[in-house]
């Protein structure tokens, strides 16, 4: 497995990969930066999984292409 086969610039995976990374950073973000009420706080801890998950399914697939 090479990680070099992570930067494909030509492969839209590669760029929803970029942005499913910023979308967690956010996400991270606004956790702790803000006091969040409990249901809300559940809907973004249920989306950075969410994100999560599938970023690392397209990193496996950029990977093993």
């Amino acid at each position: 497995m090479k990680l070099q086969r992570l930067f494909q610039p030509r492969n839209p995976l590669f760029w929803i990969f970029l942005v499913l990374n910023a979308l967690s950073t956010v996400l991270g973000w606004l956790t702790h930066t803000y006091a969040l009420p409990a249901w809300l706080a559940v809907v973004v801890v249920v989306f950075a999984v969410g994100n999560a998950v599938l970023g690392m399914r397209i990193a496996w697939r950029l990977v093993h292409s």
